[in-house]
């Protein structure tokens, strides 16, 4: 019996030390930095604890530590509080048309037959073997004013001026669904997959039409991938920097690109560390919502 005990220990003691060394160290440093002062030295930040110094230097240098970072970003004196809004709702947005396209995908998928699903599955994935980078690069060729879409609008006769569609929020919807479209399609066909075909046939033999049959039952248990996939799209769509940066224009705000300017440009680790905390607390709300969904899902069970 002890050497179970241990060896439960031991399971439940790796992720979490997994998650402390990972997470909480990086996320505590961090935070640290943001509730220091921009400073003319290497790092480019004060206070510095030093444990050598003694504890009556480290608590000076604590007492030195303010909210001041976090007032300016939340001030209405600056672009960060219209950065956060405009990420979420880009995020948002991009969110709803990844399910709009991947739930008719997953859909089909999980109904194809069972032969040819691993294939289906493999082209869904495809994509991943290439760099995300030049994936991103390419729409710019696809979207670019004398790109392939224009050339090919052009030589329909649609169109006789090119369409001016990158370097807009449009590009950057495209981008962020082209590449997130797999997160969401996974956890939907994951669950779809599972569902008992019977509960469907039980329902037409007892007259439910097949629209109503899809509401009444296929949606209601899909629900889990649903928010599943939502949350994995969401989630680092609201913190995207490449996809904006690259397809996106000059008045495309996101928090991710705002962020790099802080850091990489102004060189404010402490402002950009700042950014990055209150990121973390907008995106741990909908987590806690979706654990809370999961709870509740697992008491009607």
């Amino acid at each position: 019996m002890a050497d179970k005990a241990k060896g439960r220990w031991l399971v439940l003691a790796i992720p979490y030390l997994w998650l402390f060394a990972l997470f909480l160290v990086p996320f505590l440093i961090v935070f640290k930095i943001s509730l220091s002062q921009d400073a003319i030295a290497q790092p480019p930040y004060v206070p510095t604890f030093d444990l050598a110094a003694g504890w009556e230097a480290f608590k000076e240098n604590f007492a030195e530590l303010s909210f001041e970072n976090y007032g300016y970003v939340l001030s209405w004196d600056n672009d960060f509080i219209e950065a956060y809004g405009s990420s979420l709702w880009i995020a948002g947005v991009s969110t709803v048309l990844l399910l709009m396209v991947g739930y008719p995908i997953a859909y089909a998928m999980a109904r194809a037959p069972k032969s040819i699903r691993p294939t289906l599955l493999m082209l869904v994935i495809l994509p991943f073997w290439t760099s995300f980078l030049i994936r991103v690069y390419a729409w710019i060729g696809i979207l670019s004013p004398e790109g392939l879409l224009n050339q090919f609008l052009f030589g329909l006769g649609v169109i006789d001026q090119p369409l001016q569609i990158l370097a807009t929020d449009t590009a950057v919807y495209i981008g962020i669904v082209y590449s997130y479209l797999p997160f969401m399609i996974l956890p939907l066909y994951s669950a779809l997959e599972k569902m008992d075909e019977t509960l469907l046939e039980a329902a037409a033999d007892l007259g439910c039409p097949p629209f109503a049959a899809f509401w009444k039952i296929t949606w209601p248990l899909s629900l889990p991938g649903v928010f599943a996939g939502c949350l994995l799209c969401f989630i680092p769509a609201v913190g995207e920097f490449v996809i904006p940066d690259l397809l996106g224009g000059s008045d495309t705000l996101m928090i991710g690109k705002v962020l790099w300017t802080e850091f990489a440009v102004n060189r404010s680790w402490t402002v950009s560390s700042a950014v990055a905390v209150l990121l973390l607390m907008v995106l741990v709300i909908p987590i806690v919502f979706y654990q809370n969904v999961q709870a509740r899902e697992m008491e009607k069970r």
